[in-house]
């Protein structure tokens, strides 16, 4: 299984390519993400940074040496009431779903938010028509918030996205 072999670690300088060559096929070829511009390696840097200065997890997966997921907790909303909550991102390199890369990289995404002092986790997961994402989070802990009907256009077709939530210890 893959899991042993996986090493995670926080996000650096030099997996820049790595990250954008990841998710530039999730922009192009799918509807996972609603962006529909591939964003360059000085977005890619900012992104990291606002994350990583708000004290908030980026991590990749390597496996033999090479970047094959990422995955980072971001602010759910501005406002400062909502710092205690965060919305999940995670991303695998293709040919590397079905091995537990992504199990590996949400727990250690969810155990790092606690570790923090982050309180709620939110994944909006849009209806790719695979269960993939939907199931891992079910596994790890996260519920059924609600469904967002018809919310993003890409690709000539209007998407769902579901609303699943992690409480984490100390919630109250």
């Amino acid at each position: 299984m893959a899991d042993a072999q996986v090493k995670v670690r926080p996000a650096a300088e030099d997996d820049l390519h790595a990250i954008a060559g990841i998710y530039a096929p999730y922009v192009t070829d799918t509807v996972a993400t609603f962006e529909e511009e591939v964003p360059d390696h000085a977005e890619w840097r900012r992104r990291i940074s606002v994350v990583t200065d708000l004290g908030l997890p980026f991590i990749v997966a390597e496996l033999d040496g090479t970047v094959v997921g990422y995955a980072y907790a971001g602010p759910w909303k501005p406002r400062a009431a909502y710092r205690h909550t965060v919305e999940d991102s995670i991303y695998l390199a293709p040919g590397h779903s079905g091995q537990g890369i992504g199990r590996t990289l949400l727990t250690a995404l969810v155990e790092e938010c606690e570790r923090i002092g982050i309180r709620q986790i939110i994944a909006v997961i849009a209806d790719t028509g695979l269960p993939g994402s939907p199931a891992l989070h079910r596994s790890l802990g996260f519920t059924d918030r609600g469904t967002l009907t018809k919310v993003g256009w890409k690709h000539g077709r209007w998407i769902d996205v579901a609303l699943l939530q992690r409480e984490l210890p100390g919630s109250e």
